[in-house]
C-alpha cells in the first residue's frame, strides 16, 4: 500500500475541480489528475497558481492525459501503471454540466463516463475512498421532500442533463458493495461566498443579469411564494468535499449539499433586487403568467434566461440534508444563508459584466 495519499481527480481543470484541489493541496497528498489533451495547457496554468498558493512542490501534481469516454481512460500503458499503484483516494467531477446538451453526448460522458471510471476504479488495488459528484436534480420531476437516500424513480426529466446524470448515479449506487463510495450531491452552485467568483453565468446569474439590465423591473416580483431554488456556494461545495475526503463515515452514504433552509423565489427575487438596485418589489406577478411569458420564443432576448432554464425557477423539491449536516458539522462546516453572501455575488457580476 502507498505510504502516502494520493488522489485521482478527472473533471480538472474546472469551476469545482480547480478550487477542490486547492483545498486538498494544502494537506500532505499526491494529485494524479486525469486532463482531455486539449485542456493540458490550462491544466498546467492552474496547478502552477496552486504551487504559488500553497507552497506545494510542483513534483506532487502529475497530469495523465486521457478521456473518460475512453477504456481504461484513455490513458498510456505507463499512466494506468503509475495510477494503479500510487492512487488510495478518487473525486469523479468529470461530467457535461449542460441543460441542453443533446441525449448522445449526455449518456456517452455522464454515463458511460462514470461506468469507466467505476471499472477502472475497481483496478485500484490501494484505493480507500470514491467519491462521485452528482446533483440534487437527479430527482428530476418528483416534488415535494427529496430524501438523502432516495434515488430510483419514475417521474421522468426535464432534460438529458438530469436524466444521464440519475443513470450515471445508478451506477455508482450499484457499486457501494464494493467500493468504498460517497455521492455528493450538490444544489444549484453559484459563486464563491467571499469573493463572489464565478466563471459562468448561468442559473441565477439570469436573474441577477435581468435586474441589472432592467432596474424599473424590480417593482415586479417574477417569483412565487410556493417555490424555492436552492442555492449553494461553490466554497461551501468545496469545503464540504474536502472535508469529508478523508471520513470514513461518509462511505456508503449519499450526500445533497444543498441549503436546508433555501428561500423562495419571491423572497430571492427581492434579496437580489436589494442588493442590484436597492429596490424591493410592490406587486408579485401571476406564477402561470410568469412562466407563459418565459417561454415565448423572444423572451430569452428580452430577459436573457434560456428556455432550457425557466423549469428550475418553478421546481416544487425540497432537498433534505440530514446525513450531510450530520456529517459536517464535526467539521464545523454549514452551508450559509444566501442573504449573507448576495452583496458578493452581485457585487461580483457588476464588476464583470461579461466573463
Amino acid at each position: 500500500m502507498p505510504d502516502r495519499e494520493t488522489f485521482f481527480i478527472t473533471g480538472f481543470p474546472g469551476f469545482i475541480a480547480d478550487r477542490l484541489l486547492e483545498r486538498l493541496a494544502r494537506k500532505q497528498s499526491r494529485f494524479i489528475l486525469l486532463v482531455q489533451p486539449s485542456w493540458s495547457e490550462r491544466a498546467r496554468t492552474e496547478i502552477d497558481r496552486i504551487v504559488g498558493l500553497t507552497g506545494r512542490s510542483r513534483d506532487d501534481f502529475h497530469i495523465v492525459e486521457g478521456d473518460i469516454t475512453q477504456p481504461n481512460l484513455g490513458l498510456t500503458p505507463a499512466d494506468v501503471e503509475l495510477t494503479q499503484q500510487q492512487t488510495t483516494r478518487v473525486f469523479h467531477l468529470a461530467a457535461l454540466y449542460d441543460l441542453a446538451v443533446p441525449r448522445e453526448p449526455a449518456m456517452r460522458v455522464n454515463v458511460g463516463g462514470t461506468r469507466n471510471v467505476l471499472d477502472f476504479a475497481r483496478s485500484l488495488p490501494s484505493l480507500r475512498h470514491f467519491h462521485h459528484v452528482s446533483t440534487c436534480y437527479v430527482a428530476g420531476k418528483r416534488e415535494g421532500v427529496i430524501l438523502e437516500t432516495e434515488l430510483q424513480h419514475d417521474a421522468g426529466y426535464r432534460n438529458f442533463y438530469e436524466e444521464s446524470k440519475h443513470l450515471s448515479e445508478l451506477e455508482v449506487e450499484s457499486v457501494k458493495n464494493v467500493l468504498p463510495v460517497t455521492i455528493h450531491r450538490p444544489a444549484v452552485v453559484c459563486g464563491d461566498s467571499r469573493t463572489g467568483e464565478t466563471v459562468k453565468y448561468d442559473g441565477v446569474y439570469y436573474l441577477i443579469l435581468y435586474l441589472l439590465r432592467w432596474p424599473s423591473l424590480s417593482s415586479i416580483n417574477i417569483g412565487n411564494h410556493e417555490v424555492s431554488l436552492n442555492l449553494v456556494p461553490v466554497d461551501f461545495v468545496v469545503d464540504a468535499m474536502a472535508a469529508l475526503a478523508f471520513d470514513e463515515n461518509a462511505i456508503g452514504k449519499t450526500l445533497q449539499l444543498a441549503d436546508p433552509a433555501p428561500l423562495s423565489t419571491n423572497e430571492l427575487f427581492n434579496a437580489i433586487a436589494r442588493s442590484a438596485n436597492r429596490k424591493r418589489s410592490r406587486v408579485t406577478a401571476p406564477r402561470e403568467w410568469v412562466r407563459s411569458f418565459l417561454m415565448l420564443p423572444p423572451s430569452p432576448r428580452l430577459t436573457g434566461l434560456p428556455h432550457s432554464a425557466v423549469p428550475y425557477f418553478f421546481v416544487k423539491q425540497v432537498y433534505d440534508t440530514s446525513q450531510a449536516q450530520t456529517l459536517l458539522a464535526p467539521h464545523g462546516i454549514k452551508c450559509p444563508p444566501f442573504e449573507t453572501y448576495v452583496d458578493n455575488i452581485v457585487d461580483f457580476v457588476k464588476a464583470h459584466p461579461r466573463i
